[in-house]
């Protein structure tokens, strides 16, 4: 084979590239910042060293590097994170999440795993873009309810996800382009499940990494502001007005606890001018009972959800407002210090009429509170827990009674949208699935129609687009044709297969596995596929054996898009919900990938007879 001449755009392009992962993982730099010097870097190396095809025309010119910014993966990507937060914003798989959670919370470990084994089933015989958006919302409600980390579930999906798709011809788009080009260069046909046993074999390899290793290497980087959300293990004191309508009302205490109150403390129960204090032995819920209990704030935020009815404003009044198409914010503030609040109860402040919001809760750490809270004098320092729009709550900034805490507001589900957010979400699934419409069609109009039936707003979709992965993956293309447009791809791969010239076939073979393995997480999957099958084919041919195992070498290691989130589009979709950085990626994908290389040095050979 003809080495391609290198000039020193090649190199440089090269230095770029080793110079863009360097910064990706020194994590002081933020990868927007690494994204947008790389592309600044490509651009003004080839304006001021410009390379001329034989027609005297450029070969990257500016519109060819920015091009990757308008890339349909691209947009696919950010159009699918706002489709993903429309059901977030609805409460929308919190159905399916409670019964996930029921089966979870005696074995969470084997719901989880049985969770990742179908979509990497899943991921073999469709698109397994589609199936990690069905899955990242589903996980992640899970995980919350498990107290599990996001980050320990999500890119074990998207990795599930890559190993499903190596089984048959359709698993992901690396496999039908490499087909094709194997079928144009070579001339026979790959048949559905003509790789399936081989595929299997990497893949189930590859899926107890996930499963047992890859959890462990990583960590949770959920900002401060989620963590505040969360509420941790903090508890504020809630009031229950039992009406007669409520499934509470019935209910007998079960060795102290009452079936429908699982998830929370019951401090006390005042019927009438009765207190009843625990322990609860042989004690009815009964109409017009005011439950204290002790919660999260994530746990009656779901009971919020599912009745809300069921918390009572702590001012002792008709309880929270609850308006058809209210986008409502749970919020903490806390008490200032010579607050007119401090020393009187809610109901004397007057707190609702004067802001607007409703308080739901009270914490106070100093002492046990044993009184409803509509007669509870307050003290500085009390944190409330309040609910209201968004406008009142952000409007406490200016009060000079209660100190916001911002960072704690999060939105509460708008579940009444909860069946127009599935239908849009199985409209996109469904089309992308069966191929009815290009994704990145289904994905822009499922976005687009997110926001038009109110699943959620302008500022909620804007907050969806992750802009690391928007500048990342800009970067990553144009990095993919800058060492396409110098021939630098091209001329690594035909050094690489010189310098093993004469070795062993299992040993080029391997090689050749390992060196697209390594070119697939910098240039794109689709891209590797389509530039070293031809490769591949004229490599078997010289050697004079069957070309199907060099095919598999192109695309299994195409598909061992683990250590760059930028080499995947699901390793993309899980990056935000996960709260990953660059490093988290080389640290848990690099080991798998070394691991499906021993794998498949050890077994292609073997079941190809070529040892």
């Amino acid at each position: 084979m003809e080495l391609v001449e290198p000039t020193l755009q090649m190199w440089l392009t090269f230095a770029i590239v080793v110079g863009a992962i360097v910064a990706y993982s020194y994590d002081r730099i933020p990868l927007e910042l690494s994204s947008i010097a790389t592309v600044a870097l490509l651009l003004f190396l080839f304006h001021v060293m410009p390379l001329y095809d034989d027609s005297g025309a450029k070969v990257l010119d500016a519109r060819t590097i920015l091009r990757g910014f308008a890339d349909p993966s691209l947009i696919t990507i950010m159009a699918l994170l706002v489709v993903g937060q429309g059901l977030v914003q609805t409460g929308a798989l919190n159905g399916p999440a409670r019964m996930l959670v029921g089966w979870g919370k005696t074995h969470p470990n084997l719901v989880l795993l049985a969770c990742l084994l179908v979509v990497m089933l899943i991921s073999a015989i469709m698109n397994n873009t589609p199936v990690v958006v069905i899955f990242i919302p589903i996980l992640a409600a899970l995980a919350e309810k498990l107290g599990i980390q996001s980050a320990q579930v999500m890119m074990p999906l998207s990795f599930a996800a890559i190993l499903g798709g190596n089984m048959t011809k359709i698993g992901s788009s690396t496999n039908l382009l490499a087909a094709g080009a194997y079928e144009q260069s070579h001339g026979g046909t790959i048949a559905f499940f003509d790789f399936t046993v081989p595929g299997a074999a990497l893949a189930l390899v590859g899926f107890l990494y996930v499963i047992f290793i890859a959890p462990k290497l990583l960590v949770d980087r959920s900002g401060i502001a989620k963590r505040l959300a969360r509420s941790g293990g903090k508890q504020f004191l809630f009031q229950m007005e039992l009406a007669p309508d409520n499934g509470l009302v019935g209910q007998k205490a079960v060795a102290g606890m009452f079936p429908g109150l699982k998830d929370v403390t019951v401090r006390m129960i005042q019927r009438g001018h009765l207190k009843l204090l625990p322990p609860y032995d042989d004690i009815t819920l009964s109409v017009g009972d005011i439950v204290m209990v002790a919660a999260t704030r994530s746990v009656m935020t779901e009971l919020l959800n599912a009745s809300p009815d069921l918390v009572a404003d702590a001012e002792g009044d008709e309880g929270p407002d609850e308006q058809a198409g209210q986008r409502r914010v749970i919020a903490e503030a806390v008490i200032a210090p010579a607050s007119r609040l401090d020393g009187r109860t809610l109901s004397q402040s007057g707190f609702r009429a004067e802001t607007g919001c409703s308080v739901l809760g009270v914490q106070r750490r100093s002492r046990m509170i044993r009184a409803a809270l509509s007669q509870l004098r307050l003290e500085a320092g009390d944190v409330l827990l309040v609910m209201g729009e968004r406008n009142n709550v952000l409007d406490l900034r200016t009060n000079q009674d209660v100190l916001l805490m911002e960072s704690s507001a999060s939105d509460v589900p708008m579940k009444e949208y909860a069946v127009r957010a599935l239908m849009v979400f199985a409209g996109v699934v469904f089309t992308a699935a069966l191929e009815i419409m290009p994704i990145v069609l289904s994905a822009m109009l499922g976005a687009t129609m997110m926001m038009v039936l109110r699943c959620l707003n302008v500022r909620q979709a804007s907050r969806a687009i992750d802009r690391r992965v928007f500048t990342i993956v800009g970067a990553a293309l144009a990095l993919g044709a800058a060492m396409q447009g110098t021939g630098g791809a091209t001329w690594l791969a035909h050094s690489s297969i010189e310098l093993m010239t004469g070795a062993p076939i299992w040993v080029l073979l391997s090689g050749f596995f390992l060196l697209v393995a390594l070119l697939t997480n910098v240039l794109s999957n689709n891209a590797t596929a389509v530039l070293f099958t031809p490769i591949a084919v004229s490599i078997a041919l010289e050697l004079q054996v069957d070309p199907m195992p060099f095919l598999l070498a192109v695309i299994f290691g195409a598909n061992c898009s683990f250590a760059t989130p930028m080499s995947y589009q699901t390793n993309l979709l899980v990056m935000a919900p996960g709260h990953y950085r660059f490093s988290d990626f080389l640290r848990v994908g690099t080991p798998l990938i070394i691991i499906m290389w021993i794998t498949f040095t050890l077994f292609v050979p073997w079941y190809y007879g070529l040892l």
